[in-house]
């Protein structure tokens, strides 16, 4: 899952980086409405999350804008406006919801999972492997219906193994998607990383092998119990 967010406030941006990251999906962060529309153009995003009052326009604009335009992306609106018709305005002009700041964190993080589960048309495909089910709308991954307690980059590196079941993974994939939650990212993380969800995965008997390929990367298989 991959996520847009327009707050031009600097520590709330990084507070809203880490929730995302600790949901286990990845997140483009800027500041501005000229930023938002370029990153809109470049990138599918799987949901917006956007400020209102921002320094070259206004976020509703920005949102009339992208939805003549035919972006039917899901948008949440997070702002400081908190009268009854500025959140009529914001629906109106295209959001899908609307929160005011400030909020709880947990509830920012369950309007993402319900716009990400709304439309049928970005809702992401649910991924099995062995036993192994993930949600990327919720960024939760079982095991015969048990939740594992995997930390944001297990839950990252195992989205994309599972993604390519069977196949061989370059390690420089799994670095770049690291790297996102982390962009310090030490020349063993991969592998601290890999070792950590082998160990997770075995406790747990996934029914799947997280094989590591000599000089290429990592590959995922299903094996009988």
């Amino acid at each position: 899952m991959r996520l847009l967010l327009i707050e031009d406030t600097a520590r709330l941006r990084e507070l809203l980086i880490e929730s995302v990251h600790s949901a286990g999906w990845r997140i483009d962060a800027f500041g501005t409405c000229a930023e938002a529309e370029e990153a809109v153009a470049s990138t599918a995003y799987d949901l917006l999350l956007f400020d209102l009052g921002l320094p070259d326009g206004d976020g509703i604009d920005l949102i009339r804008a992208l939805r003549r335009q035919g972006h039917h992306t899901p948008i949440l609106i997070l702002t400081a406006r908190a009268a009854i018709d500025e959140r009529i305005a914001g629906l109106d002009a295209g959001a899908d919801d609307y929160l005011v700041k400030p909020f709880n964190h947990g509830e920012f993080l369950a309007r993402c999972r319900a716009l990400l589960r709304r439309s049928p048309e970005t809702a992401p495909p649910v991924l099995v492997a062995g036993r192994l089910v993930f949600d990327p709308a919720t960024g939760v991954m079982t095991c015969e219906g048990q939740d594992l307690a995997l930390t944001p980059r297990e839950r990252a590196i195992a989205e994309i193994l599972m993604r390519e079941a069977d196949k061989a993974v370059p390690k420089r994939k799994l670095e770049h998607a690291l790297s996102e939650f982390d962009s310090d990212v030490s020349t063993n993380a991969v592998e601290l990383a890999v070792s950590r969800l082998r160990k997770k995965l075995g406790a747990v008997e996934a029914q799947v092998a997280l094989e590591t390929i000599r000089g290429l990367g990592y590959l995922l298989r299903e094996v009988e119990g």
